[in-house]
C-alpha cells in the first residue's frame, strides 16, 4: 500500500516538474518578445542594429553583474560541510571519550 501511495506521490512529482519546465520555456519565449519589443521601442529613435546592439549590451551588462554576485554568493558556502553539525559531533565523540575514561 505504501509502495502505491509512494508511486501514485511520485508521478504528481513528475507531472508537477514538467509542467514547470514548461511554464519556465514559455516564460523564457515572453521575455525574448518583451526585449524585441523594447528593441522596437529604442528603434523608433535610433538606427535598428544599433537598438538591438544597445539593448543587447544593457542584458549582457546585467547578466555579469548577477554573475559576479551569484560567484561571491557561491564561494560563501564553500566547503559544503555543515560545520555546525561537524562540530557537534565532534563533542559527542569527546563526551562520550570523557565517560569511557572514567
Amino acid at each position: 500500500m505504501a509502495q502505491v501511495e509512494l508511486q501514485e506521490k511520485g508521478q504528481r512529482v513528475v507531472i508537477g516538474a514538467g509542467l514547470l519546465g514548461g511554464a519556465a520555456l514559455v516564460a523564457l519565449y515572453g521575455l525574448g518578445a518583451l526585449v524585441a519589443a523594447v528593441i522596437m521601442l529604442v528603434g523608433t529613435e535610433l538606427e535598428p542594429w544599433l537598438a538591438a546592439l544597445i539593448v543587447a549590451l544593457v542584458l549582457l551588462a546585467t547578466a555579469a553583474i548577477l554573475a559576479l554576485i551569484g560567484k561571491k554568493q557561491a564561494q560563501q558556502t564553500v566547503p559544503p560541510i555543515p560545520e555546525q553539525a561537524v562540530e557537534s559531533v565532534q563533542e559527542d565523540v569527546q563526551h562520550i571519550k570523557e565517560r569511557m575514561g572514567r
